[in-house]
């Protein structure tokens, strides 16, 4: 098993054992689990995959003594607090949310629902939790704080490429939390490397070949 379901396994343990203690509730349904993400079921299948292992492993069969509800955006962020909100009043016991944008939704949806994000960048800047070693709130999850690498890409490309000065961006403006702290990291990590940033917007599979189109016409390098 990979990374990503590993750790969506640990955090979605936490949040079943520990935020939720369903063994405690004699006689009650059986435990309902929520899943929001922005993307397809196709995208998200590694994560899933790691929560259905990881609850088999726990004596958690799904469609016997477990539901996993899911619901996704298919791309369009604008979707999730709406989705959020319709997990939420199935009712579920606890919500596992896929990278920032889904987990902010889920937070402003609820205040008391368990909410266990996974993918997110910067929890603490997104103000998803007060701080990383005590969270607080209702969320808790996992954080790879993918945007801080953003700078290292950069250099490793100057490295690389020591000629190179200017530098073509690809992102997504549709997910914007994420992709605003990737694009502040990497402009800061540009002006200090000296390179010029030029950015190209895609959003779905026809713009990202249309953006690289513009990419190949524009000089990037001098």
């Amino acid at each position: 098993m990979d990374m990503l379901p590993r750790l969506v396994l640990r955090v979605l343990l936490l949040a079943i054992f520990v935020l939720f203690p369903f063994g405690g509730r004699a006689g009650a349904a059986s435990p309902r689990i929520g899943f929001l993400a922005p993307g397809t079921p196709e995208s998200s299948t590694p994560v899933l995959a790691g929560l259905r292992h990881g609850l088999r492993e726990n004596g958690y069969v799904e469609g016997t003594d477990i539901t996993i509800d899911s619901r996704y955006a298919y791309g369009e962020f604008d979707r999730l607090p709406d989705l959020a909100r319709e997990l939420i009043g199935l009712p579920i016991d606890v919500l596992v949310t896929f990278v920032t944008d889904a987990s902010i939704a889920a937070k402003k949806s609820s205040k008391t629902i368990p909410i266990v994000m996974v993918g997110v960048s910067d929890p603490v800047a997104s103000g998803l939790v007060v701080s990383l070693s005590r969270p607080s709130g209702n969320v808790t999850g996992t954080s790879g704080v993918f945007s801080e690498g953003a700078g290292r890409r950069l250099q490793y490309l100057k490295e690389t490429i020591p000629g190179t000065r200017r530098v073509a961006v690809l992102w997504n403006p549709t997910n914007r939390v994420f992709q605003s702290q990737v694009l502040r990291e990497t402009e800061a990590a540009a002006r200090a490397l000296g390179l010029q940033l030029r950015l190209f917007e895609a959003h779905d599979a026809a713009s990202i070949e249309t953006a690289f189109v513009a990419i190949a016409n524009t000089t990037l390098r001098r």
